[in-house]
């Protein structure tokens, strides 16, 4: 995939110049010692100290486990061992003896259900944790010490780790209604959330434009609402290709999932959309609606007036549905939708005028609320919590409800106000189908700019929360809407690496996050995604004025990363740089795009203004493969 692309900030990083010494001898020096920020975890540990010591690990080592978690997470670590070539055997025997121990103790308040203590010295390594979670956690720290690429070794820097998370909830979102994707690529996007701690995977299994998961009970829920006679082309809802786009899960391909998740420590949150986004059900079924219609599954993006009707046979199917999908998933909540619901087919039911009067529901947000509470108390009844779109709100819902705040954080505050729980995921920041610069080089997205500084800068508890309010905060969550994401490698490509970002928001308390630590960080991770040929989104390189100041006169929105500077003298250099490792900067001076066949930055760029009055330095970051960022530009002007 040779497709532009360009990060989302105007990063401050340091260019390191070599310089040409004097041709005499010189003194052996020592390695540079690493620095915290050098070893790149993401997310940021709460305790990092470094202790002087090395441990490679050699070619065949044991693992010490014993308790069935502690195998668990002894044998996700011999795969990652194996694939550096290592061979590890998992063994019983006394952890003092292993190079790698793993140990859960539960008696360790400090770190909580999620957090580890690590240490790595020249004796070996050894991770604690109170529970399989935690252990999994500092294993994850662990693999991150290692050098991104297998033939570079396995040599560890000697740390020791101490480290919780902020939020419990720490969440990734996938439709794959409106674009379905097979088992294995779910597999993978949840490893790689994994990977960064995300705790949480929710899945939009269900929507106007296709049902996505099988129902034994109503099986034409997936003969028919699984597929569409064609999908929209690009941003005009009149045209759509014609092509017919199916895929649904069989339960057996659920479990699957489930399992492969539980493994990794990761919840899966179904959802299933009611009453509104109800389309493809109401094709299948078209009993549910309020009038008969002509009902076909969406082909378009938006939303539809067609919705399901509050009638005892709506509840009846909904209550089997879930009946079924509880079976699959053994996680607390479920996600039943409840976000743009129009009215307008209640407001013309002569059912639902009645079930108002019957019921003084005196609006129809609150014919909502009573569809809303009898699906929670269902819920309740078989040991679940019900949680859905800010939206449910509208109609009144109980304080045992969680609410899903994505119009913004202010249905989270009024929600954490009332006693509910909340997961910060606001439609701004945290919406990472969102576009991540400028649309001339990027692919088409549904709305807007969201850049991982973006996300990163979010708090997910607001300002305005008391501290007991403050409590009812569960988390942060990332979403990928998927309207405009129809491959793997798209979206692969929209998660990284604005998962990072989510990842920390979650993870690391905001009083301890600072984004220069984070864009240095982010280099080692790149460089691992890179080495495991994952397509993620190539920053492009960042700018600065050496040897003088500037004053920036224009600063376009910083997703776009281009700017305007005013050098305090006319004459000086640009330096330049990228994050991502073994890639090459080309650049350009007249203002044309730069191509892998430009100009490489080797040392900063000089300009003088009084010779050339404005000067449009470009560059963009190429990798190996040829993949290349968009462009930075830089105007230069006296």
């Amino acid at each position: 995939m040779n497709r532009w692309s360009r990060t989302a900030a105007i990063l401050v990083c340091s260019l390191v110049l070599s310089q040409n010494g004097p041709a005499i001898a010189q003194a052996p020096t020592a390695p540079t010692p690493p620095t915290l920020d050098g070893l790149g975890f993401i997310p940021k540990p709460r305790q990092v100290t470094l202790n002087g010591s090395t441990y490679t690990v050699p070619s065949t080592v044991v693992i010490a486990a014993q308790s069935s978690d502690e195998r668990n997470v002894a044998d996700l670590l011999q795969a990652f061992l194996a694939a550096r070539g290592v061979h590890a055997s998992v063994g019983t025997m006394i952890s003092g003896s292993a190079p790698i121990r793993l140990t859960i103790h539960n008696v360790d308040p400090l770190i909580g259900a999620e957090g580890y203590r690590l240490k790595v010295d020249a004796t070996g390594v050894s991770v604690t944790a109170n529970t399989g979670a935690g252990l999994f956690y500092g294993v994850q720290t662990l693999e991150q010490l290692f050098p991104a690429r297998a033939s570079d070794g396995n040599t560890l820097t000697g740390v020791t780790v101490d480290d919780w998370p902020a939020y419990s909830w720490r969440g990734i979102h996938l439709d794959v209604s409106r674009h379905f994707f097979p088992v294995a690529v779910v597999e993978r996007y949840i490893d790689l959330a994994a990977r960064y701690k995300l705790n949480t995977f929710h899945w939009h299994l269900t929507d106007d434009q296709g049902w996505r998961i099988a129902i034994a009970h109503y099986p034409r829920l997936t003969q028919v609402g699984s597929c569409r006679a064609g999908t929209e082309v690009g941003h005009d809802e009149t045209q759509t290709d014609g092509k017919r786009y199916c895929g649904y899960y069989t339960q057996d391909q659920i479990r699957q999932v489930v399992a492969y998740a539980r493994r990794r420590y990761v919840t899966i949150l179904p959802e299933i959309e009611m009453p509104g986004h109800s389309v493809a059900a109401l094709v299948a079924y078209p009993q549910l609606a309020c009038a008969p219609g002509a009902f076909k599954v969406r082909e378009t993006w938006g939303v539809s007036t067609d919705i399901a009707c509050p009638t005892e046979r709506t509840f009846t199917f909904f209550q089997t549905i879930l009946d079924e999908v509880m079976a699959l998933f053994p996680g607390r909540y479920v996600h039943i939708g409840g976000d743009e619901v129009p009215k307008d087919a209640w407001k013309r039911s002569p059912f639902v005028n009645a079930l108002m009067k019957q019921h003084h529901l005196a609006s129809y947000d609150a014919v909502q609320g009573y569809f809303t509470r009898r699906i929670e108390q269902y819920l309740n009844a078989r040991g679940r919590k019900m949680i859905g779109w800010d939206e449910i709100l509208d109609g009144g819902v109980s304080k045992g409800a969680t609410v899903m705040s994505w119009r913004g954080t202010q249905g989270g505050i009024i929600a954490a106000r009332r006693g509910n729980d909340v997961v910060m995921t606001p439609d701004g920041p945290l919406y990472l189908d969102w576009a991540q610069g400028d649309e001339d080089f990027e692919p088409l997205a549904i709305c807007c700019v969201s850049t991982p500084q973006m996300i990163y800068d979010f708090n997910p508890t607001p300002a305005a929360l008391t501290p007991d309010q403050a409590k009812h905060v569960l988390g942060v969550q990332g979403n990928m809407w998927t309207e405009y994401i129809p491959t793997a490698d798209h979206l692969f490509y929209m998660l990284l690496p604005r998962a990072f970002a989510v990842a920390e928001d979650g993870w690391t308390p905001a009083a301890d996050k600072r984004w220069s630590s984070f864009a240095e960080r982010s280099r080692k991770q790149f460089a691992r995604l890179e080495a495991d040929g994952i397509p993620f989104r190539i920053p492009n390189p960042t700018a600065r004025i050496t040897g003088g100041e500037s004053v920036v006169a224009e600063n376009v929105h910083r997703s776009l990363n281009e700017t305007e500077l005013r050098p305090s003298a006319a004459t000086g250099t640009v330096a330049l740089d990228d994050l991502v490792p073994d890639a090459v900067i080309r650049y350009t001076t007249d203002d044309r795009l730069p191509t892998a066949k430009s100009a490489r930055y080797t040392s900063p760029v000089a300009f003088d203004l009084d010779r050339t009055p404005v000067i449009h330095l470009r560059a963009v970051a190429v990798l190996p493969t040829g993949r290349t960022s968009a462009p930075t530009t830089i105007t230069l002007r006296r």
